[in-house]
């Protein structure tokens, strides 16, 4: 699936290399007949013929590779975007889950000393932590601490 995508990217990539590789070989070659030439008048033509075209090519290249990179990141971004779609209706269609149904379904409420969320027992952010202690009704009526996102304990759980 990737490569087939990413090869249409080749050629752009490809062009902006060897219009790079042309356009350096120019203006070397410019160089080289200007720096023979003592007179301003004999170097024009080398000026003409080899330099400006090959600065002209080096940034046709830096439009073509950039372009090339741009198409490849969004082929990527697309092909990520179609195996995140295609992973989340599969999740979606096993039986027995719930799309909105919380993770975790315990009344009893932990919290991390240090923490800023109050969870339910068998939320996987507590589950299985030695330093765990059970919430204080006090600090959740205070404000001290919020509800996880992700288990959604309920103030009037536990």
């Amino acid at each position: 699936m990737r490569t087939a995508r990413l090869r249409t990217v080749h050629p752009v990539l490809w062009a902006g290399w060897a219009a790079l590789a042309a356009g350096a070989v120019l203006c070397v070659l410019g160089w080289y007949g200007v720096s023979g030439e003592r007179f301003a008048e004999r170097q024009l033509p080398y000026l003409a013929s080899c330099t400006v075209p090959g600065a002209a090519l080096i940034v046709a290249a830096a439009v073509l590779l950039t372009q090339g990179r741009n198409a490849l990141a969004a082929a990527r971004v697309e092909e990520l975007y179609g195996l995140l779609v295609t992973a989340d209706t599969t999740e979606a269609e096993a039986p027995g889950l719930s799309p909105a149904a919380p993770l975790a379904v315990s009344g009893d409420r932990l919290m991390v000393p240090g923490g800023t969320l109050f969870h339910r027992a068998d939320c996987p952010l507590v589950s299985g932590k030695a330093e765990a202690l059970p919430v204080d009704a006090k600090l959740v009526r205070s404000g001290e601490l919020g509800p996880c996102p992700i288990c959604e304990p309920a103030e009037a759980d536990g």
